[in-house]
């Protein structure tokens, strides 16, 4: 009932799609106002913050090529479809933000050791409160949908998002305290601190993406439901041989199912659609093959 509803009411940005191109508008405008931010008032925090934001528009970019690819339907060449291209696109966004990470550490760890004045630090100010009020709101919506679409795409470039809004929040700490106390080196800590917690968000990403690469199988509540599917169907004496995966927003099951040996082929056949229609139900986007043997 739920799906009919989305059907009948579409709303703006509610697609995998809508919402990645809502990222890359918020990342471009983003990146305007923090390079302009470092050129004027010469903030290391604000420079990595803009060269961050760069490698958030290069991510966002990936992921909506990732969920295009995964879109298509299968063919010849990829009997399986393409559902891997969205879990391939989170591993390469989180690249991305490790990259981000070292970049901003090597600018903070050289600003400390060399220095570096800053000037007119009301306008990044400025700049970055503008920054952590556009950037959460789109991670946030970026996220929803990624979780209520299962795209490990987007929700790579929902985290990507996040660990900018970090990032800026930090630097406008950061100018605050420059601001206040004249005091330079606070503006290069705070983009230290910054880059550890990016690191963190990086091996996070490129975590979860490499564990669908790798077919690993579905999580713990999400096998419980299908077993609990076959141990209550009264219709089939056993079950075995059940083996999950994941291929970006696609789950993958395949089992064995024993029933009477007397049963017809067409009676076995209504048994495993009533299986398939009930985890269906249940796991959404969900490609079921079930071997029907006879119970011996």
């Amino acid at each position: 009932m739920e799906d009919i509803k989305n059907i009948e009411k579409p709303r703006l940005f509610a697609s995998k799609e809508s919402a990645s191109i809502l990222a890359i508008a918020a990342t471009c405008v983003l990146i305007i106002l923090k390079a302009a931010g470092s050129f004027i008032t010469g903030s290391i925090g604000l420079r990595a913050d803009a060269v961050h934001s760069v490698i958030d528009l290069s991510g966002a970019v990936i992921g909506f090529i990732g969920i295009r690819v995964a879109a298509r339907p299968a063919d010849k060449g990829h009997a399986f479809g393409h559902g891997k291209a969205e879990s391939l696109s989170g591993a390469i966004i989180g690249l991305f933000i490790l990259l981000a990470a070292g970049f901003i550490a090597y600018e903070a760890i050289d600003r400390l050791i060399f220095g570096g004045p800053i000037q007119m630090v009301d306008i990044g100010i400025y700049i970055t409160i503008a920054a952590v009020i556009i950037n959460p709101a789109v991670a946030w919506y970026v996220l929803r949908i990624a979780k209520r679409s299962d795209s490990i795409a987007l929700e790579a470039t929902g985290h990507d998002l996040l660990a900018d809004s970090m990032s800026s929040l930090a630097v406008l700490a950061g100018l605050v305290i420059v601001s206040i106390t004249g005091n330079y080196i606070f503006d290069a800590i705070v983009a230290l601190l910054v880059s550890l917690v990016i690191l963190r968000t990086a091996i996070m990403t490129i975590n979860k993406a490499l564990n669908c690469l790798m077919d690993k199988r579905l999580p713990q509540h999400e096998e419980k439901l299908i077993r609990q599917t076959f141990e209550n169907c009264d219709d089939i004496i056993n079950y075995h041989a059940l083996r999950t995966r994941k291929a970006g927003s696609e789950r993958h099951i395949d089992v064995h199912i024993e029933v009477p040996s007397e049963l017809t082929v067409l009676e076995s056949h209504k048994i495993c659609d009533r299986l398939e229609a009930k985890i269906k139900q249940q796991l959404p986007n969900s490609h079921i093959i079930i071997h029907v043997e006879p119970h011996e």
